[in-house]
């Protein structure tokens, strides 16, 4: 009797990302990428920002919808809880770039994945962005993600996902090295 190997299947077409990978060998600049965001007030401290459009592969580029979301702060606040804050915006991005690259890698090594579940957090000093002391930071102090991974993998196997996945995240990497932000007015 011989075993049937069913394939690994977490939903991640590697084979395209890989085809993605090679053709920017010969054609290094549809690697260059803008993404782009409009965000416009609504009342109070409730904003919504739409998603549509990119530049990327070497043209203009459209998602197959606009995705728009809600960002406000909570009624401790003093405001009406429209959305979650810009800084949760932040937990989101990095737990959702982290978790795709995990799954990808997963899908490249021929991993199953059962569950992917990341808890990620913040510690943050209000002192600091309400003004009440100089000498404390705006943002976050430190930023804590933990996984919860079931797959057919061992440990070390599960260690070294995330560990890939981290190095090749586009929001790690803004997060923890300085990137030039300019602000304008027109």
């Amino acid at each position: 009797m011989t075993a049937t190997e069913i394939p690994v299947d977490n939903g991640v077409n590697v084979e395209a990302l890989l085809g993605v990978r090679g053709a920017l060998a010969g054609t290094p600049e549809i690697a260059q990428f803008q993404w782009r965001s409009t965000v416009s007030w609504v009342n109070g401290t409730h904003s919504r920002s739409d998603v549509e459009t990119f530049h990327g592969f070497g043209g203009e580029q459209q998602h197959h919808t606009t995705f728009s979301y809600d960002i406000d702060h909570p009624l401790q606040f003093a405001a009406q809880d429209n959305g979650v804050t810009p800084v949760e915006y932040v937990l989101v991005a990095l737990g959702g770039c982290l978790t795709a690259g995990v799954a990808a890698v997963a899908q490249q090594r021929s991993i199953q994945l059962r569950s992917v579940r990341a808890s990620v957090s913040a510690e943050m000093d209000l002192h600091g962005i309400l003004g009440a002391d100089p000498d404390v930071r705006n943002g976050f102090s430190g930023v804590a993600v933990s996984y919860q991974i079931d797959a057919d993998a061992t440990p070390e196997e599960i260690k070294a996902l995330v560990a890939q996945s981290q190095k090749r995240s586009a929001v790690y990497d803004i997060l923890t090295n300085p990137t030039s932000v300019t602000v304008d007015v027109s």
